[in-house]
């Protein structure tokens, strides 16, 4: 039976941004609001998202402001934009978490599990073995896996990395099929 045929209001969404909410710059980092493109789906997508799960988190390493390519009042500016646009689309992000350190030892840093247990801090009801993590990139499935997190594969940017990959339960070719593929499975059941 599949996992996400349990998912409830119990459920933690938890989701990357650069090349899973919005296009990813090769080799850069977006760096403020006028270089942030939504992909298309995705705010319908996030309206289904919250519809279905009770928690929804963004996990999201940004060296680009370690790097000082830009700062956290540029990362805000973003991230304040984007929950606006998302919201006015009726659906939501409840809290973002980012990750600025160049360290990829860094325990926040994904693949390392810091800001899922940062998110457990703000939302004490999350219950890691009813999560779903969905990344554009393996470091995205490796946090998943090390928060015990299932994992969601997106081939927005890597569609080269293979299938069926250990770190990998379920694949698809954007947010906004996954979204269709989970409501889906949860009317279903």
């Amino acid at each position: 039976m599949d996992i996400i045929s349990e998912v409830d209001k119990s459920w933690t969404l938890f989701l990357d941004r650069d090349g899973v909410i919005n296009e990813e710059k090769k080799e850069d980092y977006i760096k403020n609001w006028n270089e942030f493109k939504f992909y298309p789906g995705v705010k319908d997508a996030l309206k289904t998202f919250s519809d279905i799960f009770g928690t929804i988190v963004m996990v999201t390493n940004q060296r680009g402001v370690g790097k000082g390519l830009m700062t956290a009042q540029d990362l805000t500016i973003i991230h304040e934009n984007m929950l606006s646009e998302i919201a006015s689309a009726g659906g939501r992000v409840d809290k973002i978490f980012y990750c600025p350190s160049l360290d990829n030892n860094c325990f926040e840093r994904k693949p390392n599990p810091g800001m899922a247990h940062q998110a457990k801090k703000g939302f004490p009801q999350i219950d890691f073995s009813k999560g779903i993590m969905i990344g554009n990139k393996l470091s995205d499935m490796g946090f998943g896996r090390n928060a015990g997190l299932y994992t969601i594969y997106v081939d927005t940017t890597n569609p080269e990395v293979p299938s069926p990959h250990p770190q990998i339960d379920f694949r698809c070719s954007n947010l906004a099929a996954a979204a269709e593929y989970i409501k889906k499975v949860v009317t279903k059941s």
